[in-house]
């Protein structure tokens, strides 16, 4: 697809992956954005690590926003961790789950952020990340040769 071929809605998002070796790949979004992608044998992210990524940062993104109306997070760490199985299903991730690790300041502002952040993971998880709500409820994935886009 050229970008003159690219659906013009405020809904539509895209990522280009280009080959730049064996078994490495890099992925562009359309800000020009690069992240090389691999499949274990370097450094580069595997595409299971980016699911993983993408979840985590979908929702720390969002809690984020939440909780800093009331205080700034002294830090801020999340955990993605799950298991790759393979089974009668195929290949897939089971045991998905973000552990948080937040710190706020001391003070009546930080007890208020540490407050919310439980209410803020649950909306986050329940109904705000795209991402996780999208692993979560699941959509079918179309595959199709370039040549059979409309």
């Amino acid at each position: 697809m050229t970008d003159a071929t690219l659906p013009d809605r405020p809904t539509y998002r895209y990522v280009d992956l280009t080959k730049i070796g064996d078994a490495r790949y890099k992925a562009t979004n359309r800000r020009g954005g690069v992240l090389p992608i691999g499949e274990g044998d370097d450094p580069d992210f595997t595409p299971v690590e980016l699911l993983l990524a993408a979840i985590a940062g979908c929702t720390a993104i969002d809690v984020e926003y939440i909780t800093r109306k009331r205080a700034v997070a002294e830090s801020f760490s999340v955990r993605a961790e799950g298991d790759k199985v393979r089974d009668e299903n195929g290949n897939h991730m089971t045991n998905l789950r973000l552990i948080f690790d937040v710190t706020f300041p001391d003070g009546e502002a930080g007890d208020a952020a540490r407050e919310n952040l439980p209410d803020a993971i649950a909306k986050s998880r329940d109904r705000i990340c795209t991402v996780s709500r999208t692993v979560a409820l699941g959509s079918p994935v179309e595959m199709v040769q370039s040549s059979e886009v409309e």
